[in-house]
């Protein structure tokens, strides 16, 4: 019998000229361009279109709901609290840093946008909250919590951005959105408060070790109005007399204008809404307020620089400020989250705000995202559980280089 030879080269089937991808890729790629973006965070930097996509998702649900009331004042609360956070966990990685001397010129125009949509969310956030658009207890619960935290995470991490505008336009815009939230002297504290004497004993809004936020969050709001008080009287001392009404205008300590400012609002929200207005309002700035103070709190707990000498502290490095890898709540916050870089280049544009290698010896990384981290450090107990035991680690390390 004749032995038959097969070529071996039959065995192998043809190769399907078809590249294998994952379904969800190909699914991907049918999306529209700003909803393509989000499935590249972890591997592209984000443009600003990403950042809009995902700050402005939720308005359209804020704004019907507050009218319209149903489950789209929850689903605008569920948006801003459990499917950035899920998105957060599944997406897991950090976007990369934007290449040094990147340009982004829309970055101001969106920082624009979002102070004007929020002076509208705020008037309409008060006249749903009051009870004037005649939603029930429920939907107004739900809409004080969605309108309270973006007031707190976006339009604060907004504001904070446009004070550090050296374009004076831009920066009175920011003043002015921390005034409506009854907060105008964070614009001055802030700036010669806290990026001068952060992680040091002299910074109000330096949380420390073993301190929870209950007890830091007073002291942080006067000692921070005090303070920035200071700072701004301290600066106008031996200058020549003003000339002219614009020119003694100009000279004026800005708490004026913060506190004339902010009665101005509430007067403006009685007027229009009555009293339960004003009580609204009152409730939304108080809720935004507890969402700042939480991001001071979180971003510095525990972390000391050195003491050179009686006058003089180590220089603020990367060491001295817990940043976060989570991408989308960093979108959400306008990349609040990168906070070390913002303390070494304060007017970096958002975008441009860098996380460097965050695994290098001694870097402070949060181990969740800001705000699931926020939402922790108002039950002290977890909080101090979970990053006391950090903080020793990285002052251990500290000393062990010192």
């Amino acid at each position: 019998m004749t032995k038959t030879m097969t070529d071996p080269r039959n065995d192998v089937p043809d190769p399907d000229p078809r590249p294998t991808r994952p379904r969800w890729q190909a699914l991907a790629e049918r999306l529209p361009e700003p909803l393509r973006a989000l499935t590249t965070i972890g591997r592209e930097i984000p443009e600003v279109d990403t950042f809009a996509l995902i700050i402005f998702a939720p308005v359209p649900l804020l704004l019907l709901g507050a009218f319209f009331g149903g489950p789209l004042a929850w689903l605008a609360l569920l948006y801003i609290t459990a499917l950035i956070f899920a998105l957060d966990t599944i997406i897991a990685r950090a976007a990369p840093d934007a290449p040094e001397g990147s340009e982004f010129p829309a970055a101001d125009r969106l920082s624009v946008a979002l102070a004007v949509a929020h002076l509208i969310l705020l008037w309409v956030g008060v006249a749903a909250v009051s009870g004037t658009t005649g939603l029930g207890p429920g939907a107004r619960i739900a809409l004080f919590l969605g309108f309270g935290l973006f007031f707190g995470q976006v339009s604060n991490s907004n504001a904070h951005e446009l004070i550090h505008r050296a374009d004076r336009r831009l920066f009175l815009i920011g003043k002015w959105v921390y005034i409506s939230l009854l907060f105008g002297h964070h614009t001055s504290a802030h700036r010669l408060v806290h990026h001068r004497f952060v992680a040091t004993p002299d910074d109000p809004n330096s949380a420390r070790l073993g301190e929870s936020y209950w007890a830091f969050a007073p002291r942080a709001w006067i000692g921070s109005f005090v303070a920035g008080y200071e700072m701004e009287r301290n600066r106008r001392v031996g200058r020549a007399p003003a000339r002219g009404l614009k020119g003694r205008i100009a000279a004026l300590n800005p708490y004026v204008s913060y506190l004339l400012g902010g009665l101005w609002f509430v007067v403006l929200f009685g007027m229009v809404f009555g009293p339960a207005g004003v009580l609204a309002y009152l409730g939304l700035c108080l809720y935004a307020q507890i969402q700042l103070l939480l991001s001071d709190y979180v971003q510095h707990y525990g972390l000391e620089r050195a003491r050179r000498d009686e006058a003089n502290y180590e220089p603020v490095s990367a060491r001295h400020s817990w940043d976060a890898a989570a991408p989308v709540s960093a979108l959400w916050m306008l990349n609040a989250p990168r906070h070390s870089d913002h303390h070494a280049h304060p007017a970096r544009v958002y975008p441009a705000l860098r996380l460097g290698d965050l695994g290098a010896p001694g870097r402070p990384v949060l181990p969740r995202s800001l705000p699931a981290m926020a939402a922790l450090a108002l039950i002290p107990p977890l909080w101090r559980r979970v990053m006391d035991r950090r903080v020793a680690a990285l002052r251990s390390a500290a000393g062990a280089r010192g």
